[in-house]
């Protein structure tokens, strides 16, 4: 991913804006799940994106305190998008696109550190974010594994519960 063609605010606005997208969705999520585990750890994603939009919100306005935080409707850096379409949508497939949203997170987070190379404090608040993602994806690859068996469980015996 090259960062080099976009400006500090650019980068910091698409960054406040994927964080805002990803709370929505886990928060979104999570109202959805009746597994109270699952429910449990997308409100943690939740929690734990906040904390990045707040400390990328302050680091805006630390870097350009004269401009106001303006999120664009879609971000000039090519991130994926974190979006529930319909509430018909399998849950593995939504954990899926988190997958690679995490994953991506995680890659830009990595390539932003660098343009702040100057800011000790910054750069490494940039690269612990990037880890950070990392086990977001590795969260969010186990539970997208427990749904994909519970699916399959679901369709191949599907009265399993029924009773005679």
């Amino acid at each position: 991913m090259d960062l080099s063609k976009y400006s500090e605010e650019d980068l910091l606005l698409s960054a406040i804006k994927s964080e805002v997208d990803s709370i929505e969705v886990y928060s979104r999520l999570a109202g959805m799940v009746k597994n109270f585990f699952l429910k449990d750890r997308l409100n943690f994603l939740a929690a734990e994106e906040e904390k990045h939009r707040t400390f990328l919100e302050s680091l805006f306005v630390k870097k350009m305190p004269e401009k106001e935080i303006l999120l664009p409707e879609r971000t000039p850096v090519p991130l994926p998008e974190l979006k529930i379409v319909s509430e018909d949508i399998l849950i593995s497939d939504v954990l899926g696109k988190a997958m690679e949203a995490e994953m991506a997170a995680h890659d830009f987070y990595t390539k932003m550190a660098d343009r702040f190379i100057d800011d000790p404090e910054i750069h490494r608040t940039l690269h612990y974010f990037a880890s950070m993602e990392i086990g977001h994806f590795k969260l969010l690859e186990v539970e997208k594994q427990k749904a994909l068996d519970f699916e399959q469980y679901d369709q191949v015996w599907p009265m399993m519960h029924a009773g005679p």
